[in-house]
């Protein structure tokens, strides 16, 4: 057994055959032509076919996954309409004399290039896109027809070994396929009755591929690097897209456990398919918004798996935990937008930086603390360094533009501090404006109700925001006076407590008598022997884990 090591982009166990996908050759020959003019108007000609086709895919993607995942076709064809790239094709065409072909790969390669050199990950992942897209308008010019035509008779470079849609495979058989990679335009053509999951050489959690990957539920590993062998082909496979592992040739050990793993994944999807779709409402007619937790951009791809109705705790520290230095504000826009275009019209709360107590950060230099958990913390953090904080406050906004993210503070004790932060937020506001940045401006504010403190307060608090979240863990930890850290206090941290019920019944009695809603985002959302209760004190949302999204919908649904 061989076992390389990826980057999961998107979750899921595949096991099966492996067929690799040759590289293509894309040389082009230089060649000097005698009128520039008219090898311009074959290029015109080709970018018009290859918009066409871009139209086409587009509505093929968008009847199978819905609008917001066509958008990426939109984007490719407003690419090939960019008059910045014309003019560089042009330009090379007039001055060099050179044919439509190289003069399309050499402004790919000049676009490529400049957005690989950008700081934002987002943008450097597009220089993926930009080659995809000229890669088409050379198939064009050189006579090489595309697997979108409507006619269906197109073979072009997508098809290789048959493993697209329109095309057969040669036996029949579905495989898991390795590449050095795959353009966007590839991924989404390929046939999902015939393949597994994807393994690529190449590629980031941040390309088109991978969020496409992820929409059509295939497993998929990319960054395999110098580990990519084409002798693979033809053996037996274990992807684990979860924790980014690939196992070639594996042992029985191996095969079992992840055939054990894959059967419960079906038994879920099985779930999945029943209540996908269908509202989290009792008999009776309660509606409760069921949405999901998460802690990195890549985990929106379980949210949408598990059919949660958005995310209703995104832990930022995270961004801040898996770094060596200060994310930097493009970093965490890139992210927070990353999860807001993914999840389209779905809510992301976003929690600002939590850091402290049990989640320390070198970089930081926080002093040691006798008790850190009632120490220098989270809002303690963010208010009394507010350059730290507004970092965090910009990237959100400019992320609003993308979707429907709004901002959760958490530890909050007072009003004031409510009011400070929103302080800060409102400088934040301003400072766009002048820089003529698009946000939401009507963006949503909510704390978390994870101290004894709130829970009193949560009247005055409700008159300030939009929404309370109450934080389970910490709330059972600060009501009891109990370490959660602590083993030995076990027996004594009940969160079943009849203290810790009460504080969030009165929590939910606050927002409601202020027209504000009120879930729960702890660990005590998922626990479905709380479920009636929560449902008889009138909550709002549970967001829970995403694999917890199913079971618990299928509960309320019988209640």
């Amino acid at each position: 057994m061989r076992t390389i090591q990826g980057v999961s982009v998107s979750a899921g166990i595949a096991i099966g055959t492996v067929r690799v996908l040759a590289a293509v050759d894309y040389a082009v020959e230089r060649r000097l032509i005698d009128d520039p003019q008219a090898e311009m108007d074959r290029f015109r000609a080709a970018r018009d076919t290859a918009v066409a086709q871009l139209k086409q895919l587009r509505d093929n993607v968008a009847a199978e996954f819905g609008e917001n995942k066509a958008e990426l076709f939109d984007a490719h064809r407003l690419m090939l309409q960019d008059p910045d790239y014309a003019e560089c094709v042009e330009g090379l065409i007039a001055q060099d004399k050179v044919n439509a072909e190289f003069a399309v790969k050499s402004a790919a390669e000049q676009f490529a290039a400049m957005f690989a050199a950008m700081d934002s990950s987002t943008m450097q992942a597009r220089a993926a896109d930009v080659k995809d897209v000229s890669r088409r308008v050379m198939n064009v010019l050189q006579g090489k027809r595309d697997s979108t035509a409507q006619d269906g008779s197109v073979q072009g470079d997508a098809v290789q070994n048959g493993i697209v849609q329109n095309g057969i495979a040669q036996n029949g058989e579905s495989h898991i396929i390795f590449a050095e990679d795959l353009a966007p335009s590839d991924t989404a053509q390929l046939d999902r009755a015939k393949v597994l999951g994807l393994v690529t050489a190449k590629g980031s959690a941040n390309s088109h591929t991978a969020i496409l990957a992820r929409t059509m539920g295939l497993p998929a590993i990319t960054g395999i690097g110098d580990a990519f062998d084409p002798a693979d082909d033809g053996h037996v496979a274990v992807i684990d897209g979860t924790s980014g592992a690939v196992f070639v040739d594996p042992d029985e050990a191996t095969l079992t456990e992840y055939r054990r793993r894959k059967a419960e994944a079906e038994e879920h999807l099985s779930l999945l398919r029943k209540l996908k779709g269908k509202p989290t409402e009792t008999k009776s007619g309660q509606r409760v918004h069921l949405y999901a937790n998460i802690s990195r951009p890549s985990d929106a791809a379980a949210v949408l798996a598990n059919d949660a109705e958005g995310i209703g705790l995104f832990r930022s520290e995270f961004l801040y935990l898996e770094r060596e230095d200060w994310p930097t504000e493009e970093f965490q826009f890139d992210a927070y937008g990353q999860v807001a275009q993914e999840m389209g019209d779905r809510p992301v709360i976003i929690r600002t930086l939590d850091i402290g107590a049990d989640k320390q950060v070198d970089y930081f230099n926080l002093s040691h603390e006798d008790n850190p958990a009632l120490g220098y913390r989270a809002i303690r953090i963010c208010l009394t360094r507010p350059e730290i904080f507004k970092v965090q406050l910009r990237a959100l906004l400019r992320a609003s533009a993308y979707g429907n993210i709004a901002i959760m503070l958490p530890m909050i004790t007072s009003v004031q501090e409510v009011r400070d932060a929103k302080r800060i937020l409102e400088e934040a506001k301003s400072e766009l404006r002048g820089e003529r940045i698009d946000f939401n401006e009507s963006i949503q504010i909510g704390v978390m109700i994870e101290t004894p403190a709130s829970v009193i307060m949560a009247d005055e608090l409700a008159a300030e925001v939009d929404f309370f979240s109450i934080g389970t863990n910490d709330l059972t930890q600060y009501t009891l006076a109990c370490d959660r850290q602590s083993p030995s206090l076990e027996r004594f941290a009940d969160p079943h407590s009849p203290a810790v019920l009460r504080m969030i019944q009165m929590t939910i009695e606050a927002a409601h008598r202020h027209g504000i809603w009120c879930g729960i985002c702890g660990e005590l959302g998922a626990d479905l022997s709380l479920t009636d209760t929560f449902l008889r004190l009138g909550i709002d949302e549970l967001s829970v884990s995403p694999t917890s999204v199913l079971p618990l919908r299928n509960v309320i649904r019988n209640r």
